[in-house]
């Protein structure tokens, strides 16, 4: 029975890769580790807490000590990467933390994994290539990170690749586009859009609110992964996402339309500092090597996704 250590499994993306994990699979153990930031939540995974293949570590990967003390007691056979600090706002006003988390926090995983892990998917973003003008981009893409989050991003990605040079250690990365659906921190996107709309609160747009971004539901995301996880080859890096890019503007009248609001209320401010103009990914590689493709048609994963929180905010 393998173990699959999770980092960041309280957050959004990595709850939902935990449940899809052990619902796929009887034959796992999954031990997750997250250090309970502002934006993970338990409470995510409440109906698997009495799954006996399942095992909560409250652990912060800053901490060495405590992350070699992780792979001391447990034996890991795979890592699957999630654990960061993501929200470019946050970046913008105290960029340390994702040093810390992100740069630091990886580093530590890194080498406390190195002697036996047989796996190591270290998930990243699109914004490590900053603005992307015309197509989608391709895996060779040049790095051009344009903010400290995705800086940070960026580091802890070349940081793995070089211990596949370095140290033999099997590691994938991916980089994934803008991901949606239940249970996201009401700081992202989406569900700040949602949230605000439904309490009739004004919807701050940045600049024109013609930023693109390529959307990506949560489960294509878990499913592409596992499918690396099996089928991956090691040293590559391998682009995931939906490829349904729209504007923030285009998206945030979408959920406006869906609940009957009034344009009225989404209010362009002041563009933030940095801010990219376009993301989008080509996700060829992904499809050819390992047959993924994505399955939520963005339409219908959206008008989902506003059910759900309509169902959490107005209860």
């Amino acid at each position: 029975m393998k173990t699959i250590l999770v980092t960041g499994g309280a957050g959004f993306i990595g709850s939902h890769y935990i449940r899809h994990v052990l619902q796929k699979q009887e034959n796992i153990k999954v031990l997750n580790v997250d250090k309970l930031a502002y934006a993970a939540d338990l409470r995510r995974l409440s109906d698997i807490e009495s799954d006996k293949r399942y095992t909560f570590v409250h652990l912060d990967l800053s901490n060495k000590a405590g992350v070699n003390e992780l792979f001391n007691k447990y034996k890991i056979d795979h890592v699957m990467h999630f654990a960061a600090e993501t929200h470019v706002d946050r970046s913008i006003n105290n960029s340390f933390a994702f040093i810390e988390a992100n740069i630091l926090g990886t580093y530590y995983l890194l080498e406390a994994a190195r002697p036996a892990v047989k796996r190591f998917i270290h998930i990243s973003t699109d914004e490590v290539y900053g603005t992307y003008t015309e197509g989608c981009a391709p895996e060779e893409t040049v790095l051009a990170p344009g903010n400290p989050y995705s800086a940070s991003k960026a580091s802890s990605d070349l940081l793995a690749l070089s211990y596949v040079n370095t140290y033999k250690m099997p590691i994938i990365v991916t980089r994934c586009t803008n991901n949606y659906g239940p249970a996201q921190h009401q700081e992202k996107f989406i569900p700040h859009v949602i949230a605000s709309l439904l309490g009739n609160g004004k919807v701050p747009i940045y600049g024109d609110g013609l930023q693109e971004r390529d959307w990506l539901h949560v489960e294509d995301h878990c499913a592409a992964i596992e499918l690396l996880r099996h089928k991956g080859r090691v040293g590559e890096v391998y682009h995931i996402g939906g490829e349904q890019t729209r504007s923030n503007l285009a998206v945030a009248k979408q959920i406006a339309d869906l609940l009957c609001k009034s344009y009225e209320l989404l209010e362009h401010v002041v563009d933030r500092p940095g801010h990219d103009r376009r993301y989008s990914l080509a996700t060829l590689k992904l499809q050819k090597e390992v047959g993924w493709a994505p399955k939520v048609p963005f339409d219908e994963g959206l008008k989902a996704t506003v059910e759900w929180y309509k169902g959490i905010i107005t209860k």
